[in-house]
């Protein structure tokens, strides 16, 4: 017994000074990540990873009176604080907006590798229980400032994205599109929420978001992986790295576009009416690649996940092969740049920010945990032309800065966006429990 206790403790030395050893140099961008960005990104040489690089900006809120910094020529104030884990938005007929307080279901740490993942999401600012609840904020009097908010809806699981469609409020919780009845003006629902499809839930990715097609007749609904790279079997990911499209009077669905390993953000191209979706890429293959990006979605489109990667670039990774697959995997549009965790976005149609902002996206940058030096933590805006696609040559604009501190520390991490009913840009901060209000001077 003693022999064995001995081994495994020095088996233990050795994992942890290798563990050890590899956080403390980990794998460094050998490129300025503006190169990774655009319609053209510079796509490097992968380095591998058996365990990617942690650099995780460790949270620490806001201290009093402090704002993140704006653009030129736009204010930023805070439209709603001491929110608990604010992630998602959603802006009602009248005005409300509709906050989804929200996080992670409760993870399993049945081995080493998902107490390690908690543990890091717990620094990041993820690893907080579930508020599980919408709140609905009113701004009454239009000052930018919501002077009143009311508990809107509870009972849910993990709730991400709403949307309103024919009469009814539907919510993506981790596990299923839900709906309940909805009257103009409501402040609070009581109803028990009707299952309209099952999602599968567990895993990574947990989110999951909603958007009503313009047919008027179905929604798509975002749904990340379960994985980084399929590595528990592509059999784990039926239904997963898809955006589903749902017939909501029938309760059914298909897969309406695959190969998105984690979409989130979902809007319409105003200009053009074509459905655009943010993705954030895989990890460990250095801080170079794979870049995260906004790109219009067609039905039938697969953009190669977890085979291939921007247009075809191949994941060697990967087991089994599909090699067929490689000169069908569809080119996304835009390059974020890596590991920028791409989440919210909205386009500039209802905004009232002046000239500049006029046309184009604007995209919430979660931000990296796997990435030397860190990117994202932020909010941009993607100049778009007047083909309805990203002008050419065009970088991301900084729209919001000034999440993390001198110290590379966390003040906040910006997920949801939304216009409100007077052309501000609203922005959930969800680690910042703020919801910024970003307007033209």
């Amino acid at each position: 017994m003693l022999k064995h206790i001995l081994r495994v403790a020095a088996l233990l030395l050795v994992v942890g000074g290798a563990l050890f050893a590899y956080l403390a140099w980990p794998d460094t961008a050998k490129i300025d990540i503006a190169r990774v960005e655009g319609a053209r990104p510079e796509i490097t040489q992968p380095r591998e990873q058996w365990l990617p690089t942690v650099k995780i900006a460790k949270v620490v809120g806001w201290p009093a009176g402090a704002t993140p910094a704006a653009a030129s020529g736009l204010a930023v104030k805070p439209f709603a604080t001491g929110l608990d884990h604010p992630r998602w938005l959603y802006r009602l007929p009248n005005g409300d907006v509709l906050v989804a307080e929200t996080n992670s279901p409760p993870r399993p740490a049945s081995g080493i590798t998902s107490r390690v993942m908690n543990f890091f999401l717990g620094r990041a600012g993820a690893g907080a229980p579930s508020p599980n609840r919408i709140t609905l904020l009113r701004d009454a009097d239009g000052d930018g400032v919501a002077e009143t908010r009311s508990v809107f809806m509870t009972g849910l699981n993990s709730p991400f994205g709403m949307t309103l469609f024919q009469g009814q409020l539907y919510i993506a919780d981790t596990d299923a599109l839900v709906r309940v009845p909805y009257q103009d003006g409501e402040t609070r629902i009581t109803a028990r929420p009707e299952t309209v499809v099952k999602l599968p839930g567990g895993g990574n990715h947990w989110a999951r978001n909603v958007v009503p097609a313009p047919d008027g007749r179905t929604l798509y609904v975002s749904v990340g992986s379960s994985s980084n790279i399929a590595e528990n079997g592509i059999d784990q990911e039926k239904y997963r790295a898809n955006i589903l499209q749902v017939w909501p009077k029938e309760k059914t669905f298909r897969v309406f576009a695959a190969g998105l390993r984690n979409p989130n953000g979902m809007a319409f191209n105003p200009k053009s009416g074509q459905l655009w979706t943010v993705v954030n890429e895989r990890d460990m293959l250095g801080s170079d690649l794979a870049p995260d990006y906004l790109t219009q979605v067609e039905f039938g489109d697969h953009f190669g996940w977890p085979w291939y990667y921007w247009g075809g670039y191949p994941d060697n990774r990967v087991e089994p092969k599909n090699p067929q697959l490689q000169e069908y995997a569809k080119r996304p549009d835009y390059a974020l740049g890596p590991h920028v965790a791409a989440l919210g976005l909205t386009f500039a149609a209802d905004a009232r920010l002046g000239d500049r902002w006029a046309n184009g996206a604007f995209v919430a940058e979660h931000g990296s945990w796997n990435r030397k030096p860190v990117s994202g933590y932020k909010v941009v805006f993607v100049p778009f032309g007047a083909n309805g696609f990203p002008a050419k040559g065009a970088k991301p604009v900084d729209v919001l800065t000034g999440f993390l501190d001198a110290d590379g520390q966390a003040k906040g991490r910006p997920v949801g966006l939304v216009t409100d009913r007077s052309g501000g840009l609203l922005v959930a901060d969800d680690v910042g429990n703020v919801i910024w209000r970003v307007a033209a001077r």
